[in-house]
């Protein structure tokens, strides 16, 4: 897929261009007969759609687990000859302010503890006035139109008039209910509640005004041949990231290209940015790494101060926190403050501690190059953490078990829907419990034969349930039940 994008001059929406990708692709992984299978589903989606178009509309194109799912899985969708189109919406500071203060409350916390009442629900319909325009212009009737998260809710309504069917997709969720998710889903539900079928990650994610019969669950996917997943020697990785400053090592270039979206090579030149207490983390050390977006749901401090209280420094584990640049995802207005909040706390650290800890940024400038350098980090890690206090679903859990890494999480949202306790990873059934997140650590650091085996199930785990291929035949039986 490429990352042109084109804007209409009278709107603020812009289009994601969109290069195919052949399906075909999947077929070493998930072997004949499933491929078989997602060929006929493919037709049939084909035959049903005519000359209908699916849209997906969401707030940015780089940055955060749904613009890169959408990059790929989009591409595969075209790649079957459906005609898939993606539309970025535009937002000001107020707009993502309000947006992420639903996003929190969706997640079970307070966020800001800002306001949203009257004020909050005008300032957040002058920006779906703004886009509608660049919205219902490119919609045909009969046309599905994939609305993600709240950022995109306000505009369900006039889609509607338009006279396409709005699916509203929501990737975040919290187990329980509580007075935050109640205000929040009190924000959002004159904007949706008339939508024609809604997709969550999980059933109890969605609220109880939500008909049954309208719910579909569909799990996110990875897609193993972006820049993120693809292979990668280990004779590779070690001196990609000695590159860009993540391990001590050579600073001569890497000689490794990587593929990207549209097809093409690319070279990793970009340095990441690191604040660390001395050199880099050793290229001989295990790595325990969590690579997620800066935020407070992440508990990005909870896993340092968990690492550094409750693993032992004498068996050399370095914790690597890594998320994009805080420029780098246009509508988390929140990134910058919790990245401060943890160079704060690594810099209360004891010295010992800071020394073995180490916090970095991806730049974002080009999206594959930020992703190969995830993936090498991911290759390189002894463990991959997702210590979230709740989550949508968690893509970074899949990615670290597509490579065949153990997985210590807490058994929080989606994440339970990927690991199993014993045969994938290690589960934390209180994300406040750092005492048990270090025993995990611990545990994985020392066994490495049980390691290695909750690594070999987690890939295999991946193929057979987190691949575009189902991903898709899901959205093919949604289109079926719509139509």
């Amino acid at each position: 897929m490429s990352d042109a994008v084109t804007t209409d001059s009278a709107d603020r929406v812009t289009e994601v261009e969109i290069q195919p990708l052949d399906p075909a692709a999947f077929e070493p992984l998930i072997g004949p007969e499933r491929m078989a299978r997602f060929r006929s589903a493919a037709e049939a989606s084909k035959r049903l759609l005519g000359d209908r178009r699916v849209f997906n509309v969401n707030s940015t194109a780089i940055g955060g687990g749904v613009a890169e799912m959408l990059q790929t899985l989009l591409a595969y969708a075209r790649g079957a000859r459906i005609d898939t189109r993606w539309l970025v919406i535009e937002g000001d500071p107020d707009f993502f302010a309000i947006t992420k203060r639903v996003h929190n409350g969706l997640y079970g916390g307070p966020g800001d503890m800002g306001q949203l009442d009257n004020t909050e629900h005008r300032r957040y319909e002058v920006v779906m006035e703004r886009n509608t325009e660049g919205i219902v212009g490119r919609v045909r009737p009969g046309d599905f139109v994939i609305l993600h998260d709240p950022q995109t809710a306000g505009l369900t309504h006039a889609v509607q008039k338009a006279g396409a069917q709005v699916i509203w997709r929501c990737h975040v969720g919290h187990d329980s209910s509580n007075q935050w998710t109640e205000r929040a889903w009190q924000f959002l539900r004159r904007y949706i509640e008339a939508a024609d079928a809604f997709i969550f990650s999980r059933a109890g994610f969605a609220p109880e005004w939500v008909d049954r019969d309208q719910l579909y669950v569909i799990t996110p996917s990875i897609d193993p041949f972006s820049a993120k997943n693809q292979p990668m020697s280990p004779l590779n990785v070690r001196p990609l990231l000695g590159y860009v400053g993540l391990l001590d090592g050579t600073l001569e270039p890497p000689r490794v290209p990587f593929t990207r979206r549209d097809g093409s090579v690319g070279k990793v030149r970009r340095f990441a940015d690191v604040l660390e207490n001395g050199p880099a983390a050793p290229a001989h050390a295990p790595m325990v790494l969590q690579a997620s977006r800066w935020d407070r749901v992440k508990d990005m401090t909870g896993v340092m101060t968990g690492f550094a209280e409750h693993v032992d420094p004498a068996l050399g584990a370095h914790l690597m926190l890594t998320g994009p640049a805080v420029f780098g995802v246009a509508d988390d207005p929140e990134a910058s403050e919790v990245l401060l909040e943890c160079m704060m706390a690594w810099a209360a650290l004891p010295h010992e501690a800071r020394n073995r800890i180490h916090l970095s940024c991806i730049p974002m400038t080009d999206p594959d190059e930020a992703a190969a350098i995830v993936n090498a980090l991911q290759r390189h890690a002894s463990i991959v953490v997702q210590k979230s206090l709740a989550e949508g679903f968690g893509l970074t859990v899949a990615e670290g078990m597509w490579k065949a890494r153990p997985i210590v999480a807490s058994a929080v949202g989606g994440i339970v829907d990927q690991v199993v306790h014993g045969e994938h990873g290690l589960l934390i059934d209180d994300p406040h419990d750092l005492p048990r997140f270090g025993a995990h650590i611990e545990l994985l650091l020392t066994d490495t034969a049980y390691a290695y085996d909750l690594g070999r199930n987690g890939r295999e785990r991946v193929v057979e349930e987190f691949l575009g291929d189902s991903h898709l035949e899901r959205f093919g039986s949604l289109f079926q039940a719509l139509s």
